[in-house]
Parts: structure tokens; C-alpha cells; sequence
């Protein structure tokens, strides 16, 4: 069941909507508060890459887990600020959890196939990986707004 209005809103989405006008705007599309959960769960992915491989750490391991870690930060804002009142439960949960996990993957083939593919089309590797962040995301928040949180 769906909740209306301002029963939907999470706490931070309330607290965005009494914000003045030009930056509440930001809390009344899913896309602006999608891209603020990105930004803020790939700097979790990034910080914590950074500090095991200052620790020595191999750093495909450690680009692992701060993948990993930057998915369930994700998840924390997704369920509660990006698409409020969408979240399941019980076993309807689980399978959202899967879902959004999947579109994870998702986003990391296109990202891997992406910057292969046009870096060995000769495109350099910054633009390659700029281009398939720009796509990788749309694909990613597309599936996750129509498919995981409908």
C-alpha cells in the first residue's frame, strides 16, 4: 500500500522540503535526490578504496569493497529518501534487496563494457569512463524507479 503525501516523506525528505524554495526543489524529483545518493555513496566507495589501499590492502579487493560499501549506503538513502514509502517487507523485502543488487551489477557491466570497448576503440580512458558513468547511471536509477522501487 502507498502512503500519500507527507506521510511518504522520510525524515532528511522532510526536512528538504522546509528548506527554501530553490533548494527544496531538489526534494521534489526523484532524479536530484537519486544523484545526491550517488554522490554521496561514491564517496563512501572512494574513502574507503582510498584507506585499504593506504593500508596496503590489493587494490582490486579493496575497489571490491568499497563498491560494496557505496551499493548498501546506496540502498540506506535509496529506500528512505530517494524513493520513500516504496520499501517492502518480509520476504517482498528481500527480493528488492536482490533487485537492487542486480541493477548494481547492471551498472558495473555497463561501466566495465563501456570503458573497454571504447578505450580500445582508441577513446581516451577518462572520457571512456565519464561516458559510461552517464549512461550507467540513468540505466541504473530507470531500472530502480521503474523496476525495484515501483
Amino acid at each position: 500500500m502507498e502512503r500519500s503525501g507527507a506521510d511518504r516523506r522520510s525524515v532528511i525528505g522532510g526536512w528538504m522540503g522546509g528548506l527554501p524554495a530553490p533548494l527544496a526543489l531538489l526534494n521534489r524529483f526523484s532524479l536530484t535526490r537519486y544523484l545526491l545518493a550517488s554522490v554521496v555513496s561514491l564517496a563512501f566507495d572512494v574513502s574507503l578504496f582510498m584507506v585499504l589501499v593506504a593500508f596496503l590492502v590489493d587494490p582490486g579487493w579493496a575497489s571490491a569493497a568499497g563498491y560494496s560499501a557505496g551499493i548498501v549506503v546506496h540502498w540506506l538513502i535509496s529506500s528512505s529518501f530517494v524513493f520513500p514509502g516504496k520499501a517492502r517487507d518480509g520476504a517482498a523485502l528481500h527480493l528488492q534487496r536482490l533487485g537492487f543488487i542486480g541493477t548494481a551489477v547492471l551498472g558495473l557491466g555497463i561501466t566495465v563494457s563501456m570503458v573497454s570497448g571504447l578505450t580500445s576503440a582508441g577513446v581516451l580512458p577518462v572520457v571512456a569512463k565519464g561516458a559510461a558513468v552517464f549512461v550507467s547511471f540513468f540505466a541504473v536509477y530507470l531500472t530502480r524507479k521503474y523496476g525495484v522501487f515501483r
